[in-house]
């Protein structure tokens, strides 16, 4: 006897089936129906997909589009003080996740030859060094101390520091303004604030390595003059962006998850070998960014 599931109104939100586990309609659209009508906030009709097979074939399906140009990207949930959507979001550059091939191939493959083995390994002696100097300074702290605030959020922004080859005198406030941009319950004036502040910054930035570039990512970026400047502050923040946020989440949940799991917590202990694998695993288990924003190419879409 199939199992009865209705159609949803909106995405199903609210975490009911433990700190780890997606929501219990989600879990029952999978198993019944992947590929379901959904109703957005603005009235739009669209689709949820939450099969695993589907999801691959959609991804794979070059008539869906990355690009937010194309369309009105219709968010699935509603999000205070930000207006809705009336036409497509202008092309940002240098943001290649919200590109297509053969622009997000260009500038993808400028990046990936900038994380040269060398750099990683000195990257890898860098991030140590931060780490230790975190958990220095929580060891010095009294009890109780906020792990997000204090671990979490700091040491991959100042990883994203030495990435970009950040000067000391202006770490300080590129980390306050980088972690204000990523506030999620903020009005649209603190946000644009935010962003604003931290793209110029960027501006400044790529400017100064372009004239005299250093040993980091962002002056290899800058030497290329294919790119231009707007470009590079596009890339920087998608740097940014992407190595911010996800990393003090997989660093939060991991340590609660390690938490609720005491048998393998001790494990690790046990055996530090087991570390490589462990994160790995994480990775897969936690979901570390919550949301996934593409658009259809309407010109080949099918109905």
């Amino acid at each position: 006897m199939s199992q009865t599931v209705s159609i949803p109104h909106g995405l199903p939100m609210e975490r009911n089936a433990g700190p780890f586990d997606p929501p219990r309609e989600i879990t029952r659209l999978r198993d019944a129906r992947p590929v379901s009508p959904m109703i957005f906030p603005d009235g739009h009709r669209g689709w949820l997909v939450t099969g695993y097979e589907a999801v691959r074939t959609l991804m794979a399906d070059r008539r869906f589009s990355s690009r937010q140009d194309l369309g009105i990207v219709h968010v699935p949930f509603e999000s205070p003080g930000v207006p809705v959507a009336t036409e497509p979001s202008p092309q940002v550059p240098g943001l290649f996740i919200a590109m297509d091939p053969p622009d997000h191939t260009r500038l993808r493959r400028k990046l990936v030859g900038a994380f040269t083995v060398r750099r990683m390994r000195m990257l890898e002696e860098q991030i140590v060094g931060i780490a230790e100097r975190q958990l220095d300074e929580l060891a010095r702290r009294t009890p109780p101390v906020d792990l997000v605030k204090e671990f979490a959020l700091p040491v991959p922004s100042l990883v994203i520091c030495e990435l970009l080859g950040v000067p000391y005198a202006d770490r300080a406030n590129f980390q306050v303004n980088s972690a204000q941009f990523l506030v999620r319950d903020q009005t649209l004036e603190e946000k644009m604030a935010a962003y604003g502040a931290m793209t110029g910054y960027l501006a400044e930035l790529v400017t100064r390595k372009r004239a005299e570039p250093g040993d980091d990512i962002l002056s290899d970026l800058a030497r290329d003059e294919d790119l231009s400047i707007e470009e590079l502050v596009g890339v920087a923040f998608l740097l940014l962006l992407a190595g911010h946020e996800t990393t003090a989440n997989l660093l939060a949940l991991g340590t609660f998850a390690l938490l609720e799991h005491p048998d393998q917590r001790a494990e690790l202990r046990a055996d530090p070998d087991l570390l490589p694998g462990a994160v790995e695993e994480l990775l897969r288990y936690l979901s570390v960014a919550d949301i996934l924003t593409f658009s259809t190419d309407w010109t080949t879409a099918p109905s």
